[in-house]
């Protein structure tokens, strides 16, 4: 088995976790900036009911684990590749 054939499932596994933890990370700041923002307003109408609901941080979290769960399994998979190559 070449080199390549373990080495690049390593490399695209490590990348996917990173943009996923970016993307995670994207997430909380974006909500805690979003949350400070309306803490600050005299009307917490909105702060308290959540409406208009806002869908960027929820997607971002959610991208996030999911590109980090195949950057596992991409790792896993290029460790398996190394072991039996």
């Amino acid at each position: 088995m070449s080199e390549a054939d373990w080495f690049m499932p390593l490399v695209v596994g490590g990348i996917f976790i990173l943009l996923g933890l970016a993307g995670v990370l994207w997430s909380k700041r974006e909500q805690k900036t979003y949350d400070n923002r309306l803490a600050s307003r005299a009307d917490l109408r909105e702060f308290m009911e959540h409406w208009p609901a806002r869908p960027e941080p929820g997607a971002l979290k959610l991208g996030g684990g999911i590109a980090v769960v195949i950057g596992l399994v991409l790792l896993l998979l290029g460790v398996v590749f190394l072991i039996r190559g």
